[in-house]
């Protein structure tokens, strides 16, 4: 009877794929119109020219927007796997692909003694919460070799340290996923895959680290926690303004630079809070590797300088890798994140142009959506201290003398 059932609820569930990103892939290729500016552009117009520099042997030297690790180019490049496609079909069908790919990882290990099915279905059903996006970036492919090292990390913990590795170099925040990993092997794995890439591509291709320039120099973005204080400002004389800059629509003006000095010192105080975390962690339990980088992701992601709609991806992933495992402490912060992804494609793309004016709307939206991720990292990290920390001895109690043994004053 379980075989049946189990049966059963794999087939609802890849039915339930199928139908929603069908929906999202008639989205992107523009057979359905999904309210909003449209989200295909980057892919078409940004990741297609860099698609021409790239395969010339050279980074993007002299485009500000090209922000990412060197490994990047792979996922830009990928479309000439598929040359009987254009270049923005051909993306989204990998980006499809990618999708697949995690559900069969989580479905897999959610079969493993100890695991559960709902990291699956976190995954099915969080994925359309955050739109078309999620297939116009290459964000999912990201998520897609994180999901494989957190898997991996349990019984392969080398390869766990290889995707890791890899992985950030594509996205960079794929680093964070060891933070738990004891095994020594996992950490020496990650290095050599990771200065061996990056040496690799050094010596291959001119500009390979002119992203961390780039990087640096952005501002605050509109969707970003400290937005919300020029979004505010703007009703009360603020003079600056909101101008398409590094790639992303900024707050450019009087106090952003504070701002975004305000976010890199929290972004400080959290990288802060994971290392005291590991210094004082005990209590390593199977799902500890997976919830502690579901934290860190999501404690980075909360208090970054941006907060791009397809960040999304990565929490989603990495909140569906948490509920493979029963044990796990993070179900309350993922219904949390999920329920952020839906306000999220409610901000963008549906009504970013009210988050854009500032106006009632916009600031609600950007309100609930970045007040319910600092819940998230804010119940999330309380919950992973707590499971892992052990609390302090008691004082011992000073035992009461007997009467026999009271002095007797002279």
């Amino acid at each position: 009877m379980k075989t049946t059932a189990a049966r059963g609820s794999l087939a609802w569930l890849l039915v339930l794929w199928g139908l929603t990103r069908t929906a999202l892939l008639l989205c992107v290729c523009k057979v359905i119109v999904f309210p909003g500016p449209d989200v295909t552009s980057d892919v078409s117009v940004i990741y297609r020219g860099w698609y021409d520099v790239l395969r010339t042997g050279s980074f993007p030297l002299d485009d500000v927007t090209w922000q990412y690790p060197p490994a990047a180019a792979l996922a830009i490049l990928s479309p000439a796997l598929l040359p009987f496609l254009g270049y923005a079909t051909a993306f989204f069908v990998l980006a499809l692909v990618a999708d697949l790919a995690v559900l069969v990882l989580l479905v897999s290990a959610g079969r493993r003694p100890g695991r559960s099915p709902r990291g699956a279905r976190v995954w099915v059903a969080g994925v359309p919460l955050l739109g078309p996006t999620v297939y116009a970036r290459y964000d999912v492919m990201v998520t897609a070799v994180a999901v494989a090292a957190l898997l991996a990390a349990g019984r392969h913990p080398r390869l766990a340290g290889a995707l890791a590795g890899f992985g950030a170099l594509l996205k960079v925040w794929p680093a964070l996923l060891l933070l738990a990993v004891r095994r020594r092997g996992a950490w020496v794995s990650a290095a050599v895959t990771g200065a061996g890439a990056a040496a690799l591509f050094a010596a291959l291709m001119p500009g390979a680290f002119a992203f961390l320039t780039f990087q640096w120099d952005r501002g605050t973005e509109v969707e970003s926690l400290g937005a919300l204080v020029f979004h505010v400002a703007r009703h009360h004389g603020w003079e600056g303004e909101v101008l398409l800059n590094y790639g992303s629509v900024e707050f450019l003006g009087p106090y952003v630079n504070r701002v975004s000095a305000g976010a890199l010192f929290l972004t400080g105080a959290a990288l802060a809070w994971l290392v005291l975390w590991r210094l004082q962690a005990t209590r390593f339990a199977p799902h500890t590797v997976t919830d502690a980088a579901f934290v860190a992701v999501l404690l980075f992601t909360t208090t970054s300088r941006v907060i791009s709609p397809q960040y999304m991806v990565w929490l989603v992933g990495l909140a569906a890798v948490c509920l493979c495992f029963r044990d796990s402490v993070m179900r309350l912060p993922v219904a949390l994140v999920l329920t952020a992804s839906f306000v999220t494609v409610l901000e963008f793309p549906l009504w970013f142009a009210h988050v854009v004016a500032s106006d009632p709307l916009g600031i609600a939206l950007l309100v609930v959506r970045n007040g319910l991720l600092v819940a998230a990292a804010l119940l999330a990290a309380r919950r992973l201290w707590c499971a892992t920390v052990p609390l302090p001895a008691p004082p011992p109690r000073q035992r009461a003398p007997r009467s026999s043994e009271t002095p007797v004053s002279s």
